[in-house]
């Protein structure tokens, strides 16, 4: 038999080993992104209804906004207080963390905003000027801006730095109240009662308007900055292209008919959450728009939910208590103290 000959059998004897070994493993399918559906802890806020929960800009600490007038931060990882704020006259509804956690900003159906200290728990700013209701607040990315926006149809910009007590600047167009903001470097995305989304470029002086023809409860950016996500009293979630205004996708199966409830993207940008009156939070699949997760948070509505920032965690508020959601069930003390009586 010749050399040439041998060669092409064991070739075709390795084809066929390769052919096989395919046949028998077959390759491992991508790993689906893990949602955060553990309970891994929930916080008694005692603060009465809690309007609003939000991760601070690292995810080591968490707000949450009372009914009570007070606004608490929270360990993250522990679920333990650090701090209580008290300086508001009615019912706090969102706050926000400045980059370096040394400030809180917070607003109020007091019709005020106000600037913390976090250290020291001291208002540092009472910022007035709103005519009604304040329903959502945002620090710029260096903290130099606070801008809130308001049932009285306004978004104004508040210099923290300065002595002044005015607005630097009164954003107007809205034809009803403003719901939602969200900053990102220099744009500014609100959502409105009137059904608008507006996109302000600050830095060319630009506004971008898109029509969703029903009240808008929460706006956000993607993180990848190219699409923005609108939640509206439709029971819709809509993924838009932020440039052109076109309609990426709709998540609908929830309910949203009457309150204020908050929608986000995971931080990978893989999912869309939101909350919903049936006391479930809804993920639905960003790209396929399939629903991969309806989360049973309790029984009555969930109020406000916040995505860590760069982990599979999630808060979500429901009542007077804040939930902490991971991806694996969490190991507790007790579970780490019997493990080790087991291996001794």
């Amino acid at each position: 038999m010749s050399l040439g000959h041998l060669q092409h059998q064991a070739t075709h004897a390795e084809d066929h080993a390769e052919q096989k070994c395919e046949m028998s493993f077959p390759q491992p399918k991508p790993e689906v992104p893990q949602l955060p559906q553990h309970l891994i802890r929930t916080i008694d806020c005692q603060q009465g209804a809690v309007r609003a929960v939000r991760f601070n800009a690292d995810g080591n600490y968490l707000l949450s906004c009372g009914s009570d007038k007070s606004l608490k931060l929270w360990s993250a990882s522990r679920g333990t207080l650090l701090k209580t704020y008290s300086g508001h006259g009615y019912e706090v509804l969102d706050a926000d963390g400045s980059y370096d956690n040394s400030q809180l900003c917070s607003c109020s159906s007091d019709k005020t905003v106000i600037l913390w200290d976090v250290a020291t728990g001291q208002v540092t700013r009472k910022l007035r000027g709103h005519a009604g209701k304040v329903n959502c607040v945002q620090f710029n990315e260096e903290a130099t801006v606070i801008l809130s926006g308001s049932i009285d149809g306004t978004v104004r910009c508040w210099d923290t730095r300065s002595r002044k007590f005015d607005p630097i600047q009164i954003l107007d167009e809205a034809q009803d109240g403003v719901s939602s903001l969200k900053v990102s470097e220099h744009e500014l995305l609100t959502g409105s009662v009137d059904g608008r989304v507006r996109r302000y470029d600050l830095r060319m002086g630009q506004l971008h308007v898109d029509f969703i023809n029903s009240p808008i409860t929460c706006v956000c950016f993607s993180a990848d900055a190219q699409c923005t996500l609108t939640s509206s009293l439709d029971s819709t979630v809509r993924l838009l292209d932020k440039s052109t205004g076109e309609m990426l996708g709709e998540y609908t199966g929830h309910k949203m008919k009457g309150y204020k409830l908050d929608c986000c993207l995971s931080s990978k940008d893989t999912h869309v959450l939101s909350c919903s009156e049936d006391g479930h939070v809804y993920c639905w699949d960003l790209v396929e728009g399939s629903l991969t997760l309806k989360l049973p948070v309790g029984k009555a509505v969930v109020q406000s939910l916040s995505f860590h920032p760069s982990e599979t965690r999630l808060l979500t508020a429901m009542e007077g208590r804040v939930q902490v959601w991971g991806a694996e069930p969490e190991e507790t003390e007790e579970d780490v103290v019997v493990v080790q009586q087991e291996t001794v």
